[in-house]
């Protein structure tokens, strides 16, 4: 039970004080569940995250689930979604009463735009701390490989681009995206029954 709460109350305190959506929840997932509490291991994180970012469902609510299922079963699950639901919920009930009134003085703008600017780091951070974590090889390394070697060294960065740019250029859906590099990577499990090194 103590568990329980803990998650709870956890996933309560990330919901209540992160804004931007569920990028920005990341890192603090990350602080919280991996580093402080050690309920996940840091690699895990991005396990959660291609999980669930290919589930129906915010990013956020989904790894808030998972990370309570793999630390408590289903009442953990259960426990960290309300926590991390709840203070949106009644924030969002609370503004909605307010905002009409309150959204056209100009400090409620300013707060806003700062508040993008925080979100937008929180996010870069979050990449950059994935990034790190993928396994790869130096690109420097690869490019002076030759043949098979070289694509298959090349193979995270070309996948990396090619997303990026079906994404946040072609306007294809992350899903579809998602399912075009996991189809990659089985593709090239099974050309090379071997694990990539890093």
């Amino acid at each position: 039970m103590n568990k329980k709460l803990d998650l709870f109350v956890t996933f309560f305190k990330i919901g209540a004080f992160t804004f931007g959506g569920g990028y920005a929840m990341v890192p603090l997932i990350k602080s919280e569940a991996a580093d402080k509490k050690g309920w996940i291991r840091e690699e895990d994180m991005l396990d959660i995250l291609a999980i669930a970012e290919s589930t129906p469902g915010p990013i956020a609510i989904n790894s808030a689930t998972f990370v309570g299922y793999k630390t408590a079963g289903v009442w953990g699950s259960l426990c960290a979604t309300l926590g991390v639901v709840l203070p949106s919920f009644a924030i969002i009930a609370l503004l909605g009463t307010l905002l009409d009134r309150f959204s056209g003085l100009k400090p409620v703008r300013y707060a806003f735009f700062g508040i993008r600017a925080g979100v937008l780091a929180l996010i870069v951070k979050a990449l950059l701390s994935m990034y790190k974590k993928c396994p790869k090889q130096k690109l420097s390394g690869a490019v002076k490989q030759t043949g098979a070697a070289r694509v298959w060294a090349l193979l995270p960065y070309l996948l990396m681009a090619l997303a990026f740019i079906l994404t946040a250029l072609a306007g294809v859906s992350s899903l579809a995206a998602l399912l075009l590099c996991a189809g990659v990577g089985l593709v090239t499990y099974f050309l090379h029954r071997e694990e990539p090194k890093a």
